[in-house]
């Protein structure tokens, strides 16, 4: 028996699987190792190894493949830190630090811009990572700009390598084209801010363009009282709506055409939303699993998954060292991909109606993200499910009519104001929905649980999916993922 085990070849996807869980854990661990693992020698030992496990891809294998996973992570987790360790000379001190506004600026009810910069230099020096600052609202600032300021370097936090509160901006500059997607982006919002009223226009572009930063402060706290936030974001949700409606509307026209249209929606919307971390994994996911569709093939979840995690580790470390959305985002396709069809199946035989799917996709979601968000936040939102079902099912209607709105107001504006009607109405019925159930009793409730709760939490959830897959002896490659 050991024998067999030992001969038997498994597939390539198998241990790509095995060696991205083990890339995860190296970065992970090289946050709190004292060896140095940036040399030569242990990339070249892992690319050896991981030679050697796709090339004979036997079972006995995976050993080496996870080994080989850490190594390639210790050695990628240890490169970035002695990259940042550079902004430890300067913590404490005054200086002046120029970069680039890489995500649109948020604005609190203090008055108070938060905004997060790449392409950092301190003093003149480049240096790698990204600096968080906070200043007055009274400037205007915009994704792309590059910010000079002076104030006092603080230790970062998260997944930024330092930060600056209170800073004083000596400077703007905004280049032309500079972001030529937020160019569009705000040019189009300008356009649907015609016709459609506040605040329904900015939980429009919210939708559209995932441009969160122009909701009111009232409006985005209710959202995230009732578990909204995730669909006026720039996020794997909105994508997943233009990828596959563009999908299904040319798949039987041409296949070819239904992929290239996709491709570039996706390019097109992470232009125009920005390159952001959450945006980053959603559009790898959604074009992984084109490309699968369009081969035919499709690729299980517990491949997929830790291949697009350490992909997007291995660009930036620091979300395994910090970045509690990359671990909730995680969460969530987890549980779409994975808990979501074990439970409908288990309830249904046949293939649902789209309210069940939503209800079953949304549970699940929320599921596998409870115990990080009560471990992290100490809260969680009990009626999000009921804001989820009265509000997901109109927003891919609600995007499409937006679009047209800001289209038809760029060349008909007449019949860009009739086009705008149905869709206030539908926005009106959102802000409704949400600003009520966010007023119910209870809609924000307090709990706390320590790492260790948190942790069983999630090794029940496992074991159903276990036990459900026991039962169903479902197939994950049955089905477009």
């Amino acid at each position: 028996m050991y024998q067999k085990w030992y001969r038997k070849t498994t597939h390539i996807s198998w241990h790509i699987a095995v060696l991205s869980f083990g890339v995860l854990c190296g970065i992970g661990l090289s946050a709190v190792m004292s060896h140095d693992f940036s040399g030569t020698e242990f990339l070249v030992l892992a690319g050896i190894l991981i030679f050697a496990c796709l090339v004979r891809r036997r079972s006995v294998l995976f050993v080496c493949a996870l080994i080989a996973g850490c190594l390639f992570g210790l050695w990628r987790g240890d490169t970035r830190l002695n990259q940042l360790v550079v902004y430890e000379q300067y913590v404490g001190r005054e200086v002046s630090l120029n970069g680039i506004v890489s995500e649109d600026a948020t604005i609190t009810q203090k008055g108070e811009q938060r905004i997060r910069l790449s392409n950092i230099r301190i003093n003149a020096e480049p240096l790698e990572g990204t600096v968080w600052m906070s200043t007055i609202a009274d400037h205007d600032i915009k994704r792309g700009d590059h910010l000079t300021a002076t104030s006092k370097l603080n230790e970062g936090f998260g997944t930024f390598s330092a930060a600056m509160f209170h800073a004083n901006i000596t400077a703007i500059e905004r280049p032309y084209p500079g972001d030529v997607g937020r160019r569009i982006r705000d040019g189009f919002t300008d356009q649907v801010r015609e016709t459609i009223p506040e605040p329904q226009v900015s939980l429009a572009a919210g939708y559209l363009t995932g441009q969160k930063n122009a909701l009111p402060e009232t409006l985005s706290d209710q959202l995230r009282t009732v578990g909204l936030t995730h669909v006026v974001v720039a996020s794997g949700y909105n994508l997943t709506i233009l990828v596959q409606f563009a999908r299904r509307l040319l798949a039987e026209r041409s296949k070819y055409l239904a992929v290239f249209s996709s491709s570039l929606l996706i390019a097109s919307f992470i232009l125009i939303t920005g390159f952001s971390p959450s945006m980053s994994r959603a559009g790898l996911v959604a074009g992984l699993g084109l490309l699968a569709w369009y081969y035919g093939r499709t690729i299980h979840p517990l491949v997929l998954l830790p291949f697009a995690a350490a992909v997007t580790a291995l660009i930036e470390p620091s979300y395994v060292w910090g970045d509690i959305g990359w671990y909730l985002s995680f969460a969530a396709f987890a549980g779409v991909l994975i808990f979501a069809p074990l439970i409908t199946r288990f309830l249904w035989s046949a293939e649902p109606g789209l309210l069940k799917r939503l209800i079953v996709e949304t549970l699940s979601a929320q599921l596998l993200t409870l115990p990080l968000i009560i471990y992290t936040f100490s809260q969680y939102s009990p009626y999000a499910l009921l804001a989820n079902i009265l509000v997901l099912p109109l927003v891919p209607l609600v995007m499409v009519l937006t679009f047209l709105t800001g289209i038809s107001n760029l060349i008909f504006p007449f019949i860009g104001s009739l086009m705008s009607l149905p869709c206030i109405l539908l926005l009106k019925y959102m802000t409704t929905v949400v600003e009520g159930v966010a007023s119910l009793p209870g809609a924000r409730s307090e709990i706390e649980a320590s790492l260790a709760i948190s942790l069983l939490g999630y090794a029940v959830l496992v074991a159903v999916c276990i036990v459900l897959w026991r039962i169903t002896n479902y197939n994950f490659r049955s089905k477009d993922t």
